[in-house]
């Protein structure tokens, strides 16, 4: 009994908590000393692919005894409380969530996101489809809308995934590297891979669309191809700075300032065993895509790049089983010529510009980049309700300067709290406060798991 009470009390204090920082909410992207939001729409990779979820006696009862958002609404709500039995058959499995925030930078922000899950055939043999959007507009001028979509046919005989975003943007940018101070380098070298970690500002408008289709070729193993068109116009850096990092590199590898087109074709390959996708318990996901931007698609240089994407779920315990251990590797290598300055890998640059929590997005970056993350989420209310997560990462980055790929390395850290938003799609909403080096660190807010 006394543990029901400290449970109730507990929950009915994470209400207050999530009304105040629903508020601050920017989706999935951090919102920490950052200029303005990142698009969070995957354009590289397969995104966060929805896997398999089988339907047991056992997820029937696991569903029964966890307690989300929903249930509290409900619970504190006296005009639903008359009618909980249609209140729970009304459930829903899509998730809503304010978009505002504030910073003297971007101005007050006010948008709204909904993400949500949805099975097309018997979820015994059937991937769950999975769908996301978001708008927001800001008083200073910016604005960000996108829809994503991650569907599965009827016995995962194809799997239709694709995205379409459009976006006023402003990003951070510290130049190129991993931040070390190298011997002998040219004044424009310097400027470039920006030992002192000066901060400078990039504008830029992009549109940008991608559609895949892939075919099962086994039991959790698909191959698939797709085209990708992100075009960026009005480019332009602020600064007090005659020659920033983006001119110059742009004059190096013969870029046009003001304007870029990342537009090609991709071949996929994915393996996937995860239980969720949303936040999985155990189960691998494995995902290798060969991305060739083309000139006859409108690129404006030929480029070749392969990424890799594996993931690595261990349940620690069937009786609490949001006790996980997860590993994360995410790694993107150019394997010829060139990709435009804000197309370059890096910090944040993975689909769902979830990398690297600690720094802001493109903090380090580079031709080449790989990342690694170890973290450990475990339970703290027996109804899932709340739980806690540690983490640690590492990136590395090849500028084709001084900093080499697996050569030099960044770390970074953090913790973070999960309160369960939404028990039938496993949506939680995390709250992380993460740190790295030179200064950076900051609080980073989102829906589902960072991996």
């Amino acid at each position: 009994m006394r543990n029901s009470f400290m449970s109730y009390r507990i929950q009915n204090l994470c209400i207050y908590i999530f009304f105040i920082i629903g508020s601050y909410l920017s989706g999935v992207q951090t919102i920490f000393a950052q200029v303005t939001p990142s698009i969070s729409v995957p354009n590289d990779t397969l995104g966060v692919s929805a896997d398999i979820t089988k339907k047991t006696a056992t997820d029937t009862l696991e569903n029964e005894k966890t307690y989300d958002i929903v249930d509290l609404f409900k619970q504190i709500n006296p005009i639903n409380n008359k009618n909980k039995q249609n209140f729970s058959k009304k459930r829903s499995p899509i998730s809503y969530l304010p978009n505002i925030n504030y910073n003297p930078s971007i101005g007050f922000q006010i948008g709204v996101k909904a993400v949500g899950g949805v099975y097309l055939g018997d979820s015994k043999n059937t991937n769950m489809s999975v769908f996301a959007t978001a708008l927001n507009y800001t008083t200073k001028g910016i604005a960000v809308g996108y829809i994503f979509h991650d569907t599965y046919t009827r016995e995962n005989k194809w799997n239709l995934k694709g995205s379409l975003h459009i976006a006023k943007m402003v990003g951070l940018d510290y130049g190129l590297g991993i931040g070390k101070d190298f011997e002998n380098l040219s004044d424009e070298e310097r400027v470039l891979t920006n030992p002192d970690r000066k901060r400078f500002i990039n504008n830029y408008t992009v549109y940008g669309f991608s559609e895949r289709v892939y075919k099962q070729l086994t039991d959790n193993l698909f191959v698939g191809t797709g085209v990708y068109f992100d075009l960026k116009r009005n480019i332009g850096t602020v600064s007090d700075s005659e020659n920033p990092p983006m001119d110059i590199y742009n004059d190096w590898k013969g870029y046009n300032s003001i304007m870029n087109n990342n537009n090609g074709l991709m071949l996929n390959l994915q393996y996937t065993t995860r239980d969720n996708p949303n936040s999985a318990y155990k189960g691998i996901y494995s995902d290798v895509v060969l991305r060739a931007n083309q000139t006859w698609l409108g690129s404006s240089q030929n480029a070749l790049q392969l990424l890799t994407d594996f993931r690595k779920y261990w349940q620690l315990s069937t009786y609490r089983p949001n006790h996980v251990l997860a590993f994360w590797y995410y790694g993107s290598y150019s394997l010829g010529s060139n990709l435009g300055y804000l197309d370059l890998p890096g910090t944040g640059k993975d689909p769902y510009a979830r990398s690297g929590r600690g720094y802001t997005n493109g903090y380090f970056k580079g031709q080449s980049f790989a990342y690694g993350e170890l973290e450990y989420r475990f339970p703290i209310l027996r109804n899932q309700f709340l739980s806690g997560v540690v983490f640690g990462n590492i990136q590395t980055v090849d500028d084709e300067i001084g900093s080499k790929l697996f050569k030099h390395w960044q770390p970074a850290g953090g913790a973070g709290l999960r309160v369960l938003f939404n028990k039938l799609t496993r949506t939680n909403l995390c709250i992380d406060y993460a740190f790295g080096k030179f200064g950076q660190r900051g609080l980073f807010l989102g829906l589902n798991e960072a991996f």
